[in-house]
């Protein structure tokens, strides 16, 4: 399987903080690949730096064969990438149609059949299509964040924390969304805290420490690793 993102020496700074240090990793398409790793790691920036929100120093990110860097983020969403922020960020005074339709903003085609596609992945959003977003649990906000990621068309949709502050039993249904759009053919680059959801979604994991890259694997492999049980897991060695 050939990849579709291809990151090689990624440098990110802010200010005088290095927050990303000479990272290196691929995307193979059609799979999930999740980044763990402890707060201020540098998973976020590396998201944030993929899709231009923040500028790589150094490095290279490939995308299809296309050199990212120096794109305006408009112009990366164009070739197929949107991000999942942290935190979610829907825009609470709009409906949930209206948000989206803000998904789709650089589209000028029909947007009816994506819509519809949108609310059978999330029934809930179809519901509450007219309620503004402000008024949706937690839950239901990820939904949405996702489902106005979706609607650019993404051939690659990276998500940063989408487990973060939900209650347990929803982070269980946002995992099965995110394997459900995975089957349907979008490739997914994960950043999440919660590694034991992650790396059973994932079939690729990086584990990044203090800005770099320490250990890599299948997410089998790094589920039954001691130092990652340890470390992230919760379950220490025997």
């Amino acid at each position: 399987m050939s990849n579709i993102l291809e990151v090689r020496d990624l440098n990110v700074s802010y200010g005088g903080i290095q927050a990303v240090r000479g990272i290196s990793f691929d995307v193979a398409e059609g799979e999930v690949v999740t980044l763990i790793g402890a707060n201020g790691a540098g998973k976020s920036s590396t998201l944030r730096s993929i899709v231009g929100l923040v500028k790589a120093s150094e490095g290279s990110i490939m995308f299809r064969q296309k050199e990212l860097r120096g794109m305006t983020t408009d112009g990366i969403v164009k070739h197929g990438i949107t991000l999942v922020p942290e935190g979610r960020r829907v825009f609470v005074n709009l409906t949930v149609l209206e948000n989206l339709k803000m998904g789709a903003y650089m589209r000028k085609d029909n947007l009816d059949g994506d819509i519809a596609w949108i609310y059978d992945l999330f029934p809930r959003l179809k519901e509450r299509s007219w309620q503004s977003a402000g008024t949706l649990s937690g839950g239901e906000q990820q939904m949405l964040a996702i489902g106005r990621a979706l609607m650019s068309r993404p051939k690659l949709i990276m998500m940063d924390e989408p487990s973060l502050g939900l209650a347990p039993l929803v982070v269980q249904g946002v995992f099965d969304i995110i394997r459900e759009i995975n089957r349907q053919g979008v490739t997914i680059l994960l950043v999440e805290q919660n590694a034991n959801m992650a790396l059973k979604a994932a079939d690729h994991a990086y584990v990044m420490e203090t800005g770099r890259i320490t250990l890599s694997g299948t997410g089998a492999e790094l589920s039954e690793n001691d130092e990652i049980k340890e470390a992230y897991l919760g379950k220490a060695k025997k």
